[in-house]
């Protein structure tokens, strides 16, 4: 079964930063794409950014276009989220998930295709 662990949340003023990582404990994920979801109190879970598996496509929610990116490292088994200039609105529990395609172009952007999720890390951002 897949693990993966989210670290990297935390407390940050309006306009800081933040890098979330996601670790896989099997090399297995490698080869598919991962996704980023967060959920904020009272409000269903979103979208916001994927990767595919090869890692040459990205894609992002319209809230946070040019202000995150994501990136894999597969020697590691590790996808990260670079979050900047961070807004109020962004505060969240941050969820990286697996896709249960290999796709190596491909990006999700439905939760229902991911199988694998992590446990969430809590961002908040201060204003």
């Amino acid at each position: 079964q897949v693990q993966l662990i989210e670290s990297g949340g935390g407390l940050v003023q309006a306009g800081g930063s933040l890098r979330l990582s996601c670790a896989g404990s099997e090399r297995t994920i490698n080869i598919y794409p991962m996704g980023w979801f967060r959920q904020a109190p009272g409000k269903e879970r979103e979208f916001v950014g994927g990767i595919s598996g090869s890692g040459g496509n990205t894609g992002f929610a319209d809230s946070v276009k040019g202000r995150f990116t994501i990136a894999r490292d597969n020697a590691k088994n590790t996808v990260y989220l670079q979050m900047n200039s961070l807004k109020p609105e962004d505060t969240a529990v941050y969820y990286c998930a697996k896709d249960r395609r290999p796709l190596r172009s491909g990006i999700t952007y439905t939760a229902t295709n991911y199988d694998y999720w992590g446990q969430g890390t809590q961002v908040t951002v201060s204003s």
